[in-house]
């Protein structure tokens, strides 16, 4: 990260000294958004789960899948909860590619995040950015940047892309998403992925665990039953909630390779 890029962030209030599951997020990916800190807990992290960056690869292909195909379905408006740090393949350069007049909401809560996505969306058209708490819905819903943009009284498509495992139970994820479909008209789409333990070891869940709990976002991983839950309303597209890298894949995937990114995904669809 350039000097200059860090005393923006430090001037926007973010910290610096802790790592941050975006900024980690980036590094996996290959991005530059980063801090010696983050990367740090990201090598430690990858040294216990080798296949941390083939979960990062695959959950951002998962993305330009389900967007790709909620285009193609007619949807020309996006609200991506829990964004991240923009780099490259996201949702309004992946929507705008196939549909130049998208509109996308970029949700988060992150101030690190939104700093970044400032900056690199200063000047895109049709594209915002608004610091809320995902786990407010009313608040998200009624801020400018949201509903300005967005009109909900058409078809909708909500992505919940690898962010509900930084929900804990105790903030009642299910009835988060409640309220979300709730205020979406039938025609819209909801992306879902989401971390599960599916072959990680008791020492990996523990490491895991021990490093991101040092972040300001703790995960809770969860059963593919209880990942359904959190899509209750909507009506799965083929192939429903599958392992990650098996959503509609675009080459042929390796049932083992697929079960190594311990995540779920799935699209859903408001019936009309």
């Amino acid at each position: 990260m350039q000097d200059h890029d860090a005393d923006h962030l430090a001037a926007a209030g973010v910290d610096m000294d802790s790592p941050n599951a975006a900024r980690m997020y980036d590094y996996y990916l290959g991005g530059s958004a980063n801090f010696a800190v983050d990367r740090d807990a990201a090598e430690r992290f990858l040294e216990k789960v080798p296949t941390g960056r083939k979960w990062a690869y695959a959950n951002r292909a998962f993305l330009g899948r389900a967007v790709r195909f909620m285009v193609e379905q007619g949807i020309d408006q996006f609200l991506d909860l829990g964004s991240g740090i923009p780099t490259v393949g996201n949702v309004h350069e992946i929507a705008h590619s196939v549909a130049p007049d998208a509109r996308v909401a970029y949700v988060d809560h992150e101030s690190v995040a939104v700093a970044h996505a400032q900056a690199l969306l200063d000047g895109v058209p049709h594209v915002t950015i608004t610091q809320a708490d995902i786990r407010e819905p009313e608040t998200v819903l009624k801020a400018p940047g949201v509903a300005e943009l967005l009109d909900f009284s058409r078809p909708v498509g909500v992505l919940a892309v690898a962010i509900l495992h930084f929900v804990p139970d105790s903030d009642d994820p299910v009835g988060v998403m409640r309220r979300y479909r709730e205020a979406c008209v039938p025609g819209s789409y909801l992306a879902l992925s989401h971390l599960s333990s599916v072959t990680f070891t008791d020492d990996q869940l523990s490491a895991g665990h021990e490093i991101y709990n040092r972040t300001s976002t703790p995960g809770t991983l969860r059963s593919r039953e209880q990942i359904a839950e959190l899509l209750t309303g909507y009506e799965l597209v083929e192939p429903g909630l599958v392992l990650l890298p098996e959503w509609r894949p675009e080459v042929p995937v390796d049932p083992a390779e697929a079960a190594q990114t311990n995540s779920y995904a799935a699209v859903g669809v408001l019936e009309r």
